[in-house]
């Protein structure tokens, strides 16, 4: 059993993700190897979230854009790590040891932060259209 870092998931509301990307994110958490990595196609993965290709692909894009999904710097086919605020973990030693060492990477500029997108002023929220009669005709 792994043990899930929990350090990120705490502003996901505030990364606004679109749900593409939650169920991209949440397919990737669940197949994860220790220490975040996932080696498994953008399609596979993609499929497993019920997403087409362009989802997928879309989808892919803002993860990697909040940092949420990395790549190697040889974008290796098939691998993927989670950022290690989101990985899991062996252990708890070893998850400690992780957060300690990204927040330590994060400082030296030698990996990137998981970023929230900067707005002036919030978004606009999605107004519901009230439900109004219509008379029938005739």
């Amino acid at each position: 059993m792994l043990i899930q870092a929990s350090a990120g998931f705490g502003m996901l509301h505030r990364l606004d993700l679109t749900k593409a990307a939650q169920d991209l994110l949440s397919v990737m958490v669940d197949c994860q190897e220790a220490g975040g990595e996932v080696n498994a196609s953008q399609a596979a993965l993609g499929a497993q979230a019920g997403l087409s290709r362009n989802s997928a692909n879309t989808a892919m894009a803002l993860l990697e854009s909040r940092n949420l999904v990395l790549r190697p710097q040889d974008r290796k086919y098939r691998t993927y790590y989670l950022h290690p605020y989101i990985a899991s973990y062996a252990s708890q030693e070893e998850l400690e040891e992780a957060v300690q060492d990204a927040a330590e990477r994060i400082a030296d500029g030698e990996l990137p932060d998981i970023t929230a997108p900067l707005y002036e002023t919030a978004p606009p929220k999605r107004q519901s259209q009230p439900l109004r009669s219509v008379r029938a005709a005739g």
